[in-house]
């Protein structure tokens, strides 16, 4: 008997991410198996097409909606095909799902993930569609099963939900609450993905560096980054994405005293004006985001620091617009995921006083933009001479094959492409590469590396390329580094912005 195929399309963050490899761990256990590229684009698409939503864009629900459109003539004529909607769009929307497309067979949320399997079946049994979506969590994501993407780097889940009430984010009604990891179950996991060879994880919340709170322990982060640095294997720790309310001296002085912990810190700005973060509910002002950029300098002086910004957010005059490139030019950005505001239903933020005119946003957005990349360049041509050890990456370098050259991540999680040494390289290992170029998204290693060092994670690497496809179902690599220091995938004009999982 033939395997059933599936196929996962996964927008928005890296909690998306994480929750899509947790589906894809549940369909294979249940003996699904992955559908080869571009399958649902074919006549004969995969048996069963998953959809795993954000909700933060405007036009979210078109997009899914459309999506789901184009599969509906190819379902009829294919009896026993299933599509399957989870994520934050059906955790808002619920019913609505279904009754816009009522060929879909399955609507689930982010709290109940693990039900998937049983809901495909009993949808299939019934032969109507089901749709369950859980109010709290029933079982936190790490405890399922998992297809990983990458054998060398791993997501690892500190907390989910958030407690922050920012106006113009709608993920915590969607997510719920915070709610935190025993750091016993966290670093069992690290241990685990270790033996398993991955030398990089990255630690993951919703406001990662708020950990502890739920638990009673409020310096739990910091302890927890220090404990990561004492287990032996593993190379790099990075974590996503932190809040500058919870970001306190004792994470700083552990990043700094932690070999392990890399130097790269995204830390979303929003706004440069207190005037407007105050407004956006952010509970810190302009003085506070820059301090905390200065104490990572002054511990950390290679550190790589990233950022978001939200052009246009109600009410935000041109002098506030200044205090945001005030704020840019202050703090040097190794790169900035820059949005314009669009309202989200539901948030605060959507139905205030003062929406910005289209026109004035975007030109706002272009002089922010202007003014970063310039900036993003500079800081990169201050890394021309240095001699760096990079990650050998996968896939991260879309020209590899024309230029000859491979792609690998420095710690400071730069992208570097670099010369192909005579000696076989892997994603995973590591080289020593000496920087020779500077563009304002990457960087140049034109000479070969001068070091190759074979790791245990390029020998995860080769081992899951000589595995059958079918057999990739749990414990087997992910493509880490997001938000990246590199150049940003391409948004449209009207994205909206908010937390960088969100």
């Amino acid at each position: 008997m033939t395997a059933k195929t599936y196929e996962l399309r996964t927008f928005g963050c890296q909690m998306n991410v994480h929750d899509s490899e947790r589906m894809a761990g549940l369909l294979e256990e249940a003996g699904y198996v992955r559908a080869p590229e571009g399958a649902a684009g074919d006549a004969a698409p995969a048996d069963l097409v998953v959809f795993n939503t954000c909700a933060v864009r405007e036009n979210a629900d078109n997009r899914l909606y459309g999506n789901l459109g184009q599969l509906a003539p190819k379902k009829a004529a294919r009896p026993g095909m299933q599509i399957a909607v989870g994520g934050c769009l059906a955790q808002k929307d619920r019913e609505t799902i279904v009754k816009k497309a009522p060929w879909v067979d399955v609507v689930f949320g982010t709290h109940n993930v693990g039900k998937l399997p049983v809901l495909l079946e009993r949808a299939r049994v019934q032969e109507e569609a089901q749709v369950e979506i859980a109010e709290s969590l029933e079982a936190f994501p790490s405890t399922l099963p998992t297809r990983r993407e990458s054998a060398y780097a791993a997501w690892v889940s500190v907390s989910v939900g958030c407690n922050n009430t920012c106006t113009f984010c709608i993920v915590p009604q969607l997510r719920g609450k915070e709610k935190d990891r025993r750091p016993g179950d966290i670093l069992a996991e690290v241990e685990a993905l270790v033996a398993e060879g991955v030398t990089e994880i990255t630690l993951l919340g919703q406001n990662v560096n708020a950990y502890g709170s739920d638990i009673g322990d409020r310096g739990a982060f910091g302890k927890l980054l220090r404990a990561c640095g004492r287990i032996e294997g593993l190379e790099r720790v990075r974590f996503t994405s932190p809040h500058p309310r919870d970001f306190t001296d004792d994470v700083i002085e552990a990043m700094a005293e932690t070999p392990t912990v890399m130097p790269q810190l995204h830390m979303p700005l929003q706004s440069g004006s207190s005037r407007v973060l105050k407004a956006m509910r952010r509970s810190y002002r302009q003085e506070r985001f820059l301090g905390i950029i200065e104490k990572v300098r002054a511990a950390m002086p290679h550190a790589a620091i990233s950022t978001d910004i939200i052009v246009g957010f109600p009410g935000e005059t041109e002098e506030d617009f200044e205090e945001t490139l005030h704020v840019v030019r202050e703090a040097r950005f190794a790169q900035a995921f820059t949005f314009q505001y669009s309202k989200r239903p539901g948030t605060p933020a959507a139905e205030m006083d003062g929406q910005i005119p289209k026109k004035t946003v975007q030109e706002r957005y272009e002089r922010l933009v202007e003014l970063q990349e310039g900036i993003s360049w500079e800081e990169n041509r201050k890394q021309v001479g240095r001699t760096l050890e990079l990650l050998v990456a996968e896939g991260e370098g879309r020209k590899d094959d024309a230029t000859r050259r491979l792609s690998g991540r420095a710690p400071d999680n730069r992208l570097v492409h670099f010369a192909r040494p005579r000696q076989p390289v892997r994603p995973g290992d590591m080289v020593t590469v000496e920087v020779t170029y500077a563009a304002p998204h990457h960087l140049l290693a034109e000479r070969p590396p001068s070091a190759v060092r074979r790791t245990r994670a390029g020998d995860a690497w080769e081992a899951r390329q000589a595995a059958p496809a079918s057999g990739e179902a749990q414990g087997t690599g992910v493509m880490l580094g997001l938000p990246t220091v590199g150049a940003p995938e391409p948004l449209p004009a009207d994205a909206g912005g908010g937390c960088s999982v969100c």
